[in-house]
């Protein structure tokens, strides 16, 4: 070996400081994505401002904030705060970033370099569940989504930028089998012409395979086969594998796994995984089984203590693996749309107090947590349910969603007509409520819900009975 000269001497320690530098950015890192992330999403009329909201989340101590795009005003607030942020590029961005580098330069220094390093971007998420998707335009999108994942990468590496991951978080209906977890398989029709790609740039790059994952879903589609505290993680129940003969005590862990296998039946068994939705909700419509504050408390509680603990359990098939974790949602959001559980996901209620108590370090023991109201719905609804007007809507929107449903034919407005049995009482909410009742029991099972865009609600009383309408 030659002499150190005084230059290579410099050389040697500069190098020692810079991995020195960089290994204390990974210890930061590794420590934040043990800190429980929280998903921020603003599909509300009644919601706090953007700077409430991040006061709000810094008082939580949650390590890290994912948004549904790249709000200037949030971006800002957020810079200062050691927050770790996720940006998202929306869906209807994608195929022309796939299609054009300097698209794809111009939205990373539009929606990055603006804020960066100030505000501690971390992940950039291109599209939300956009494999979910199986309408003609969204089938459009599938084969953009690597390819504008590659060009904001290459982006993010033209500016040195290296500690940004680029991911898609993706929903579990990806997957054509998850049961039992080593028969995980993805769609025949993405496997290879999308999953393939993905993985590969997820792996090279060493980035993340976000899932959103809600064990309340197959659950309440099966309350009877699935216990409901092994969906809360407080059953002493065990499921063997039959394939591997892992051993799983809750359902998320059965969820995630099925992920694992599915990777890895693709040649890709290292991808790190990283829970990019997860939690449960805290209402519902009568027809949702299970939707109350006490299950959502102690599902979350309990995710919190297993994802944020010092010494990370992974799953049966990664023992010990970190993986980073976000929960939906930070409030209760009134304009989304779809059944009542929708819009009832919520950590906070709208006006920015607690639904129910809950520490984000994981750190507070069971005990010390306040009492929760008995859960009254945790078994299906057997009873009888109709669709009526809300209270308090505007009758101008109510008459067209009347008209809307009356349209739909299969008679659903038959009996309204003049001289029927239930043309009176002659009321705009009357009549919305019979069309909102009989096209909700025609297609409910084609998958139509009771909202017709906030002036429908569920009700388990005879509308004819209700004074209102009378």
């Amino acid at each position: 070996m030659g002499k150190q000269t005084s230059g290579s001497k410099m050389t040697a320690k500069m190098c020692v400081v810079a991995l020195l530098f960089f290994s204390l950015l990974v210890l930061s890192d590794a420590i934040t994505s043990r800190k429980i992330g929280v998903n921020y999403g603003r599909l509300g009329n009644n919601l706090p401002s953007a700077y409430q909201s991040i006061e709000i989340l810094r008082s939580m101590k949650a390590g890290s904030v994912k948004l549904y795009d790249a709000n200037p005003e949030t971006l800002r607030l957020l810079a200062r705060t050691n927050i770790h942020v996720s940006i998202m590029v929306t869906n209807d961005e994608i195929i022309n970033i796939a299609a054009n580098q300097t698209t794809a330069n111009k939205w990373v220094e539009d929606n990055v370099l603006r804020y960066y390093p100030d505000t501690m971007i971390r992940t950039i998420l291109v599209g939300n569940e956009v494999l979910s998707s199986c309408s003609d335009a969204g089938k459009q999108i599938w084969n953009h989504l690597v390819p504008a994942m590659r060009r904001i990468k290459i982006s993010l590496r033209a500016q040195d930028i290296r500690n940004i991951k680029v991911g898609t978080p993706l929903a579990m209906d990806a997957l054509q089998t998850t049961f039992p977890p080593s028969n995980g398989t993805f769609r025949p029709d993405i496997s290879t012409s999308v999953m393939v790609p993905l993985l590969n740039f997820l792996n090279s790059s060493k980035s993340y395979f976000f899932i959103d994952v809600y064990p309340y879903f197959p659950w309440s589609a099966d309350p009877i086969n699935i216990s409901l505290n092994f969906a809360l993680f407080q059953s002493n129940i065990k499921y063997t594998d039959p394939g591997t003969g892992l051993v799983y005590t809750n359902l998320l862990d059965q969820m995630l796994d099925s992920v694992v296998f599915a990777m890895t039946k693709l040649g890709y068994p290292n991808v790190r995984l990283s829970i990019a939705e997860t939690g449960w909700p805290n209402a519902g419509d009568f027809d949702e089984a299970g939707a109350n504050i006490k299950n959502a408390a102690t599902y979350n509680r309990n995710l919190v203590r297993k994802m944020a603990s010092s010494n990370p359990t992974g799953t049966p098939a990664r023992p010990g693996a970190l993986i980073p974790t976000f929960i939906f949602a930070l409030y209760d959001e009134n304009r989304k749309t779809g059944p009542g559980t929708e819009r009832h996901w919520g950590l906070l209620h709208p006006n920015g107090t607690s639904m129910y108590q809950i520490d984000l370090t994981g750190k507070r023991a069971s005990s010390d947590y306040e009492p929760l109201p008995p859960a009254h719905n945790n078994v299906p609804y057997k009873g009888k349910l109709w669709c009526i007007a809300a209270p308090e809507v505007n009758l101008t929107e109510l008459e067209r969603a009347l008209t809307f449903a009356c349209n739909q034919g299969n008679g659903t407005c038959d009996s309204l007509t003049p001289g029927k049995e239930c043309y009176e009482p002659l009321s705009v909410a009357w009549h919305a409520s019979y069309a909102f009742s009989s096209y909700w029991a025609k297609f409910r099972s084609q998958g139509a819900n009771c909202y017709f865009n906030g002036l429908a609600q569920q009700t388990n009383r005879n509308p004819s009975e209700l004074h209102d309408f009378k």
